[in-house]
């Protein structure tokens, strides 16, 4: 009994960690319109409706004070600024002591117009406002909001999120296609809940309770709809709470990186893994499965609500550890995500249930009960095992702990696939499975799916990027044998024709300090760096690259050689960041730039190091003192470029001011290219 009650406490703490979400607070929303006010002069009206409790800076601030609400127009054919925005509403002006300075702010409704004189019609005019808020607790980074308005035209005035990341217009779909993506991984889950031994049996029963009595069928389709209604709603309020009780903005990083969450999330995937190969069984409560199943017997609409709640009690110790897995994975993600994701999971997991019970003469056509049932749970248990690495390897990464390799990292997800494969050939049997008398088609497809993935893992023990899942693996930096990076290194060892006093491995620059890609007067390792990189201990770059890993070192060297600086942004857990370097600076025209042509510095934005007390960095941003590698470069990014967002490539002269927009993560690598290069020619030309 009292393992029972461990287990069912275990269970039940995937509650309250899940919890904890991440939040993206956007206390100010723009709108933006025209409106007439001569023949041939518009006003375009801009108005920002402001949350309780914030306010936004005033278009008229001190120097030296925070970033003001400002606009920018594209002025194209078609139409002329005249003047500068005004403020309709005055801002009440405040004595900020942090500051010493009086200060302009907005609250409530804040409108503000451009008045421009029109040439022809139709005409979109376009451009960005920035602007930064605050409240009585905290301030946001200032941030970029483009906008359209035409004039002339039926098409409604839009505006579209910034990446501020990449400098460009994010498309309102596109976080929309991530959350699709989510969903529909929700319902994939939904899906295999109902192939568990604990759920699947359920099936016949629930349709058993429909098709009982001499009652309408009518009544009995609505009472189906209802029971399927139920379920969803009890998954998706699971997903509310979550949403709801979320931690705030920035804390997705701490949850992301920070060992207690990721130590917290790596032993409940165990859990979960143990709990589906047979070592246990999670349950809840016994009197609330009792409790529930007394209402049904009532009869009713209000009884095919509580067998909707007996079904998802009932079924928990196996759709227990799936729903923890997707919280676990929502909350790291956007707020919306837990709603989301328990609403897919919840819609999967009704349609089969209300299905039969609309239509019991499908239940004919339904395989029988038996041990592939407990096949899906211990599928299920390796895929969590598997997975369950990825939170070690945070930990590792970002502590630059050493332990968790990737060479190791990937001969145990090997070792995971290889199993997996046997076990669906029968050879491997745990306790509640059943013999495998023949392979069918559908379990043979699954083997060898296992094998081969298993395989294509192999030659990332000897460098390969293994593009498609890097996001999931630990850096390359840290295997302990790059197979590719040793050939690179040692092709680089040959000198160059025609270059004297060569280094082996050092190509000498040309007086430009650059050399084309066409040129060819280069080797492979690029310019030699300056002096010894610090951090380059335990901080390193993919593919055979050299830079540095703090910006005064690369800017000084920078000046030296007369180059620009490429800085990245990055951060050891950072999918994007992994995805980027496996598709875009794996690419040999890539490299070849940033080996010649810039002194590259990453900046690891999520780094655990503690800083020497003689270098404990004191913040541009909120003037507090920065204490570890990870929050200094962070407050560097955030006062430089006014995000925080990972990955972001910026390109610098020697003074650290930037010579083109930034970059975020893009995978287009002749785009990539075509921007490395402007920032070479903005430096050649300043």
């Amino acid at each position: 009994m009292a393992k029972r009650k461990l287990l069912t406490l275990a269970a039940l703490l995937l509650i309250p960690i899940a919890f904890v979400n991440a939040q993206v607070l956007e206390p100010v929303a723009w709108s933006f319109k025209s409106e007439k006010i001569a023949e041939k002069s518009y006003d375009i009206v801009m108005t920002a409706t402001i949350d309780d409790t914030w306010h936004l800076y005033a278009i008229d601030l001190p120097e030296g004070g925070p970033t003001p609400t400002s606009f920018t127009f594209d002025t194209p054919e078609g139409y002329t600024l005249e003047g500068r925005p005004v403020a309709v509403n005055q801002p009440e002006v405040k004595f900020d002591s942090s500051l010493d300075m009086d200060l302009g702010l907005h609250s409530g409704i804040a409108e503000f117009r451009q008045r421009i004189s029109i040439s022809k019609l139709p005409v979109t005019v376009s451009g960005f406002v920035t602007f930064m808020s605050c409240d009585d607790r905290q301030c946001l980074p200032s941030r970029d909001l483009e906008f359209s308005v035409n004039i002339g035209d039926e098409v409604a005035a839009s505006a579209d999120k910034v990446d501020e990341a990449a400098g460009t217009t994010l498309p309102v779909d596109k976080p929309r296609k991530g959350f699709l993506k989510f969903f529909l991984l929700s319902m994939l889950a939904g899906f295999a809940g109902i192939l568990t031994p604990c759920v699947f049996p359920m099936i016949p029963m629930t349709v058993a309770f429909f098709s009982r009595g001499s009652g309408k069928k009518s009544s009995a389709v609505g009472q189906a709809l209802i029971f399927g209604l139920s379920i969803i709603l009890l998954y998706s309020s699971l997903g509310i709470i979550v949403s709801l009780t979320s931690a705030g903005a920035g804390f997705a990083n701490t949850l992301s990186t920070h060992w207690i969450p990721n130590l917290l999330f790596f032993s409940l995937f165990l859990i979960f893994a143990a709990s589906f190969l047979g070592a246990f069984e999670i349950v809840l409560p016994s009197k609330w499965v009792s409790s529930s199943d007394l209402k049904v017997d009532k009869g009713g609409a209000l009884a095919a609500f509580f067998l909707g709640l007996t079904t998802v009690l009932v079924s928990f110790s196996c759709t227990g550890p799936i729903v923890g897995a997707l919280l676990v994975e929502a909350a790291t993600g956007d707020v919306l995500r837990p709603t989301i994701g328990m609403f897919g999971f919840g819609l999967a997991f009704a349609i089969p249930f209300t299905l039969f019970a609309l239509f019991p003469s499908w239940m004919q056509k339904l395989p029988k009960s038996g041990g592939w049932l407990n096949s899906v749970k211990v599928v299920l248990g390796f895929i969590m095992l598997a997975f369950s690495l990825k939170f070690a390897s945070t930990i590792d990464t970002v502590y630059n702990l050493g332990i968790l390799s990737r060479d190791i990292y990937l001969a145990i997800w090997i070792v995971l696939f290889v199993l997996l494969g046997i076990y669906l050939m029968g050879k491997i049997r745990f306790v509640h499975d059943s013999d495998v008398p023949h392979i069918g088609v559908f379990r043979l497809l699954l083997i060898i799916a296992s094998f081969t993935f298993a395989l294509c893992l192999v030659p990332g023990l000897f460098g390969a990027p293994l593009t498609r899942i890097s996001a999931l693996l630990p850096p390359r930096e840290t295997s302990g044998f790059n197979l590719l990076k040793a050939i690179s290194e040692n092709r680089t060892t040959a000198p160059v024709a025609g270059v004297q006093g060569m280094v082996p491995g050092i190509a000498v620059a040309g007086a430009s300090g650059f050399d084309t890609p066409a040129s060819g007067a280069v080797s492979a390792a690029g310019t030699a760096l300056c002096e010894e990189p610090k951090y380059g201990d335990f901080l390193h770059f993919e593919y055979g690259l050299q830079g540095y890993f703090d910006l005064d070192q690369g800017l000084a060297c920078a000046k030296k050689l007369g180059k620009p600086v490429l800085i990245d942004f990055k951060g050891h857990a950072c999918a994007n960041c992994k995805e980027m370097d496996a598709r875009v600076w794996s690419d040999p025209a890539v490299q070849q730039r940033l080996r010649n042509n810039f002194i590259l510095v990453a900046l690891f934005v999520d780094d655990r190091t503690k800083l020497p007390e003689n270098e404990v960095f004191v913040s541009k941003v909120d003037g507090k003192e920065k204490k570890t590698m990870g929050k200094k470069n962070e407050d560097i990014e955030i006062s430089m470029f006014n995000t925080n967002s990972l990955p972001l490539y910026a390109i610098v002269d020697t003074d650290g001011k930037p010579l083109i927009e930034s970059r975020g993560t893009n995978f287009d690598v002749q785009a990539y290219i075509e921007w490395l290069d402007r920032g070479v020619e903005a430096f050649r030309n300043q």
